[in-house]
């Protein structure tokens, strides 16, 4: 499945979000290329709407494909349609174990995930794409415990989301309930998102 594998700094400059979690890219606060700190251009509505879709879709590194489905997917619940899609970008495997600090970026965890070294409620799954439900215990697999990666990313944890909880004894986590809006990406409106995708 195609993913977007060109220059993930240049792309956080140009949508003004730190796609890494680091805020690294950041550094020059202008869109990249040789006019970047001179663009004084102003973004139609259209605009505006797709690049707030663009910075969730490339935060969680998902194609338009999956993007699209999971949206439409959490149209069919309950409750508001924005923040149920986000809700649901927060359940995915790959995210949870970012959140949970096993990996530093998720692009990381996503491979950590692919290359077999996360179970799910002592199960080994390889779909960064699976759906976490309330309860179910994500860590990793025996052998995989001492990966010079996850150490670094488990000393460089810094903050931990309450709708998760860790044991670092046992090098897992339960993912506990579902998040709240205000513990979700603050940097997104995804009521933009919901107006793009109702034209």
């Amino acid at each position: 499945m195609a993913r977007y594998t060109g220059p993930r700094w240049k792309l956080s400059r140009r949508l003004g979000i730190s796609l890494s979690g680091t805020g690294k890219e950041l550094k020059r606060p202008y869109p990249p290329g040789q006019h970047g700190a001179n663009q004084r251009r102003k973004l139609s509505e259209f605009g505006i709407q797709l690049q707030e879709k663009q910075k969730l879709r490339f935060m969680y590194g998902l194609n338009e494909k999956q993007f699209r489905t999971l949206f439409d997917k959490a149209g069919k619940m309950k409750g508001v349609h924005g923040e149920n899609f986000m809700k649901l970008l927060e359940a995915r495997l790959d995210n949870v174990v970012y959140r949970l600090g096993l990996a530093r970026t998720r692009s990381q965890a996503r491979q950590l995930v692919v290359h077999g070294h996360v179970t799910v409620n002592g199960k080994k799954l390889d779909r960064p794409s699976y759906h976490v439900q309330i309860g179910d215990v994500i860590g990793l697999r025996e052998k995989s415990r001492n990966l010079g990666i996850v150490k670094e990313a488990l000393e460089e944890r810094t903050y931990m989301p309450e709708y998760l909880s860790f044991d670092d004894n046992k090098v897992e986590g339960t993912f506990s309930r579902l998040p709240e809006r205000d513990e979700l990406p603050a940097e997104v409106n995804e009521r933009l998102i919901v107006e793009f995708y109702s034209r």
